[in-house]
């Protein structure tokens, strides 16, 4: 009994100490699940004879409002059990609950987005919130880039309370105002935000291209905003006009530098400038170093843009180089090169012919028994895996390739080690979600039925996996696809007591600010079992102004266990 007591009184007075939970949190913060846009999702119920019977949730709601380019992502742990958070270019941010879909809060004042007729060129019509949104778990903020019309068009950069919707302090990052480099100014008008937006070691990454034309002076830029204090911006951008980074996954990271791919450039005069190139940058973002192929002028010259895909951070064990990038291009070409010495104009680490050309899209790279592979869907409508061999120097060589309609970017599911399964969605295609075996590109999945029929897809885009479903956003819709019964374990929310209400007024940004009102500090969110206390415990503890989310749904019932409960009634059981 002194035992006990001593266990429960060191719990409570240790609020830091997290009792180890049997189920550990499952969360997508980002687009293709890690920082190296590598699109793997680690879920063992994801088995060759449980995907070849999914079948579309019919009872997930998953109603929004906007065209959709964006990966969604699966948030658990807060007060409102699992969400999944969606945005749409109608500038409509939206927490979803993740097993029935409907909404549990959503931003329809953020803004309105800005018509094609507005912008010197575009395909996409309106421009809003294009790029997928990054989430930071420790402080349980969401991060995201929206095209505002006014009269200045421009871009920010928001952050948000994902449990709530809530507007947070300092934010948003009006770009226009703040991004510069050597002398250049940011010019929302002429920049597309496309690409994924990444956080690395406290600083969100923005990356920008042109928009579809290749119209006016616009440059390729990354902004660097660093989440705990909003007001230092950093910037790097190309010095030529052009070299635009294009592709869905945006920026990349190894957890210590930042990869992104440009694409060409204009009026160099035979100089290189920024364009066609991996671009390697150290935190800030600070430049460091680039890789261009030894053809570049001409790639410039045809617009035949290396930068078609979005990095990928790639390892080969046994390899010389092991540590690699991928990009993929609109000249049909696959290229490996040492990302720790990307080596300026010259050669790559491997090249290799892949077929077809490349655009917009994201890549994926996994590890099984039989090897290292690449994955990407080519506008050749095909889904198309390679491998890489462990040898000095690695080498590129074809693995499988299927007949698959659409512009997706693929994503893979595996329990670590065995059942890799690469899916794609036929976007602007057959609108069906297709899985194929990771080694051998045999079909697992085929599309299913009527029911399965997804409408709306755009290119481009991206699904995740989480607990056992598989979840898709396209224009007005979060479509959820369910494994068999019995195969996803069940999440219990955690508590919150809820915020009372308080005025808004418009603010000069197009968003909402809430007049000043106290904030209390946020208690540490759950981790999975391991003893951490919250970062970021000041950050809110503040009186400042916050924007209010629209509140459609109260949280659900059910009150996840604390650590103090937990522990009291193990002391009974003994």
């Amino acid at each position: 009994m002194r035992c006990s007591i001593s266990i429960l009184a060191i719990l409570i007075a240790s609020p830091c100490i997290v009792v180890p939970r049997t189920s550990a949190q499952v969360n997508v913060t980002q687009e293709h699940n890690n920082p190296s846009r590598d699109g793997v999702y680690i879920d063992p119920v994801f088995t060759p004879d449980a995907v070849a019977n999914l079948t579309r949730d019919l009872n997930f709601d998953g109603t929004i409002s906007g065209n959709v380019y964006a990966q969604p992502l699966y948030i658990e742990g807060g007060p409102n059990g699992p969400m999944i958070i969606a945005v749409t270019e109608s500038n409509n941010v939206y927490a979803l609950d993740a097993t029935t879909g409907t909404v549990i809060w959503q931003r329809s004042d953020i803004g309105p987005s800005v018509p094609s007729s507005s912008l010197p060129c575009s395909n996409i019509n309106p421009v809003g919130i294009t790029g997928t949104p990054v989430v930071e778990l420790a402080s349980r903020r969401l991060f995201f880039d929206a095209l505002i019309n006014g009269a200045t068009i421009k871009h920010f950069i928001y952050s948000l309370d994902v449990d709530t919707g809530e507007t947070n302090l300092g934010w948003p990052v009006d770009v226009n105002a703040t991004a510069n480099y050597n002398g250049m100014t940011f010019e929302s008008r002429i920049q597309e935000e496309r690409g994924a937006l990444a956080l690395v070691d406290g600083i969100v990454y923005v990356s920008y291209s042109g928009y579809s034309g290749d119209c006016e002076t616009y440059h390729g830029w990354v902004v660097g905003v660093d989440i705990n204090s909003p007001t230092n911006v950093l910037a790097w951008a190309t010095i030529a006009v052009g070299g635009g980074i294009w592709g869905h996954g945006g920026v990349a990271s190894d957890g210590t530098n930042m990869f992104v791919v440009t694409g060409n450039t204009f009026n160099t005069g035979g100089n290189w400038m920024g364009g066609e190139a991996i671009i390697r940058l150290q935190a800030g973002p600070v430049f460091s170093d680039f890789w261009a192929p030894t053809n570049w002028i001409n790639l410039d010259e045809g617009d035949i843009d290396l930068g078609g895909v979005s990095a990928t951070v790639i390892d080969v064990p046994g390899a010389t180089p092991s540590q690699l990038v991928l990009a993929l291009g609109k000249d049909s070409n696959a290229y490996l090169v040492d990302r720790n010495n990307l080596g300026g104009v010259t050669s790559p680490v491997a090249q290799a012919g892949v077929s077809g050309i490349n655009r917009g899209t994201s890549a994926v790279t996994y590890h099984t028994s039989q090897g290292t592979y690449f994955a990407f869907h080519n506008e050749a409508n095909a889904i198309r895996a390679y491998k890489i061999t462990p040898t000095n120097p690695p080498t590129i060589t074809f693995a499988w390739s299927m007949s698959q309609t659409g512009r997706g970017s693929p994503w893979v599911t595996t329990n670590g080690a065995t059942n890799f399964i690469v899916w794609v969605a036929g976007v602007a295609g057959d609108q069906r979600l297709h899985a194929y075996d990771g080694d051998t590109g045999a079909v697992i999945y085929a599309g299913g039925g009527a029911n399965e029929l997804m409408t709306g897809t755009r290119q481009w885009n991206t699904g995740i996996a989480a607990r056992g479903r598989i979840y898709f956003a396209a224009d007005n819709k979060v479509y959820a696809f369910k494994l068999p019964t019995g195969t996803r374990p069940a999440v219990t929310p955690r508590p919150r007591p809820t915020p009372a209400p308080r005025p808004v007024i418009p603010s000069t940004t197009g968003g909402m600010t809430g007049t000043p009102w106290p904030r209390p500090t946020r208690a540490t969110p759950a981790t999975d079992g391991h003893a951490a206390c919250w970062p970021h415990a000041g950050v809110y503890a503040s009186t400042a102004s916050h924007a209010v989310a629209t509140p459609l749904a109260a949280p659900r019932a059910g009150v996840a266990p604390d650590a103090i409960r937990r522990a009291a009634e193990a002391i009974v059981e003994l």
